[in-house]
C-alpha cells in the first residue's frame, strides 16, 4: 500500500466557521478576511478550495460568493471563477460621493431624529474615542470610525437609504483593507468627528454639514491618492 497524499495548504486555511455553516455565516467570514485585508483585490475565491477549507458544500459557497458579488466586494470573471474586486479611483469617488449624500441627509435631520438615533451618534464617537487610546488593530478602528458614519446616516431614520449605506460602507472597507492609514491620523479624526456632532449637538446644522463635506472630501482624496501609490508599485 502506497503512502497516502499529503494534502497541500490551502491558501484559504486560515478562514474558518462552524461546520453547520449558513450561506449568511460563509458570507460574513469571507467579508471579515476581505476588510482584514487578509485576501488581495484580484484573489481568485474558488469554489472547491474555500468549500474544504470552510466545512462546506460548494453550493453553499456559491450561494455566499454571490452575495459578495452583489454587494460589490467581488467579481464573476467569465470562465475563471470569481474574485476579490478591485476598487479603480473612479469607483472610490462614487462612493464617497453617494455617502456624502447620505450622511448629509442624515445630518441634515439632527433635529427631527429619535433621540435614539441621536444617540447612536454620540455613542459611536465615544466608542471610537475609546479605541483610540487602546492598542486597537487598524481594521478595528475603520469599523469604528465608520460606525460614527453610519450612525450619521441612521439619522435618516429610512431603512432604504440605511440599506444603501452599508453597501457602500462595504466598499469603503474593502478599499481601506488595503491600506494601515487609519493608526496614523486616529487622533485627527477623533478631533474632527467630536468637533461635528459638537456642532449638532449646539443645532449649528449648517457648520455641522460644512464640517462633514470637508471630513469627506479629505478622506476621498487620501484614499484616491493611497490606493493609486498602492497600484504604481505594482
Amino acid at each position: 500500500m502506497g503512502m497516502p497524499d499529503v494534502p497541500k495548504v490551502s491558501a484559504f486555511a486560515h478562514l474558518h466557521v462552524d461546520p453547520v455553516s449558513t450561506v449568511d455565516r460563509v458570507a460574513d467570514e469571507l467579508r471579515r478576511a476581505l476588510f482584514d485585508g487578509e485576501l488581495d483585490p484580484g484573489t481568485p475565491l474558488r469554489e472547491v478550495a474555500l468549500a474544504e477549507s470552510l466545512g462546506v458544500s460548494r453550493s453553499t459557497v456559491r450561494e455566499a460568493l454571490g452575495l459578495l458579488v452583489a454587494e460589490g466586494l467581488a467579481d464573476r470573471v467569465p470562465n475563471k471563477g470569481t474574485a476579490v474586486h478591485a476598487l479603480s479611483a473612479d469607483e472610490i469617488r462614487d462612493v464617497c460621493r453617494a455617502r456624502a449624500v447620505l450622511e448629509t441627509a442624515g445630518v441634515r435631520r439632527w433635529n427631527e431624529a429619535s433621540e435614539q438615533s441621536r444617540d447612536a451618534v454620540r455613542s459611536a464617537l465615544t466608542e471610537f474615542n475609546r479605541l483610540a487610546g487602546t492598542a486597537a488593530t487598524p481594521q478595528e478602528l475603520t469599523a469604528a470610525h465608520l460606525a460614527i458614519h453610519r450612525a450619521l446616516t441612521g439619522l435618516t431614520e429610512s431603512p432604504r437609504l440605511i440599506a444603501m449605506a452599508e453597501s457602500l460602507y462595504a466598499e469603503i472597507r474593502l478599499a481601506l483593507a488595503r491600506l494601515d492609514r487609519t493608526r496614523g491620523n486616529v487622533r485627527e479624526q477623533a478631533h474632527s468627528h467630536a468637533g461635528l456632532v459638537r456642532q449638532l449637538e449646539r443645532g449649528h446644522l449648517t457648520e455641522a454639514e460644512t464640517d462633514l463635506a470637508s471630513h469627506l472630501a479629505g478622506a476621498e482624496q487620501s484614499i484616491v491618492e493611497s490606493v493609486a501609490a498602492l497600484d504604481a508599485r505594482g
